[in-house]
């Protein structure tokens, strides 16, 4: 054993070159493991961060297409509302208009109405004046005959005179007629 201790010793005093060095390769075999299994890992946490991005920048220009989706709508909304108070207003504007039509038609038809009313009452007062007249004008005859008829009693008597009577009540009520 002394001839092994010796060598034992001999390559101990020797030195080593530090590749030789067991430490020295479990480093390198370590650091060859975590490059490896690091470049795996970074690469599964970069694609990882990629996808997160990826999904990060679909939802942002799906916001952003919704808030133009919803400005469009906005803006058809505004337009439509624009129009809906354009069309109250033509529509108020065409019932004032209609409602003045009206109210002129109206003031119209009572002044045609009343000047019908006032012809006619004309009419009727004229057509009264008319008959009154000539039931005054046949009262007064007859008045005149009956006057007339006296008169000539009293004054012509006898059958000639009723003849002559009634021969004067002809005539006269054939010329006052």
């Amino acid at each position: 054993m002394s001839t092994a201790l010796a060598a034992d010793a001999a390559g101990q005093a020797a030195p080593h070159a530090f590749y030789e060095d067991p430490t020295f390769i479990v480093l390198i075999c370590f650091i060859i493991t975590f490059a490896l299994a690091g470049k795996a890992v970074y690469t599964k946490i970069a694609e990882a961060l990629d996808a997160r991005s990826e999904g990060i920048r679909d939802e942002i220009e799906e916001a952003t297409k919704l808030r133009e989706d919803a400005q469009d709508l906005l803006a058809s909304f505004e337009r439509k509302q624009r129009e809906a108070i354009k069309d109250a207003e033509a529509i108020t504007e065409r019932a004032k208009s209609e409602a003045d039509f009206m109210r002129k038609k109206s003031a119209e038809d009572l002044e045609l109405m009343m000047a019908r009313r006032e012809r006619q009452a004309k009419d009727r007062i004229q057509h009264a004046e008319i008959q009154a007249r000539d039931e005054i004008q046949n009262a007064a005859i007859d008045v005149a005959t009956e006057a007339a008829k006296t008169l000539l009693a009293a004054q012509v008597g006898g059958k000639k005179g009723e003849v002559l009577i009634d021969n004067a009540i002809d005539e006269i009520s054939d010329k006052l007629n």
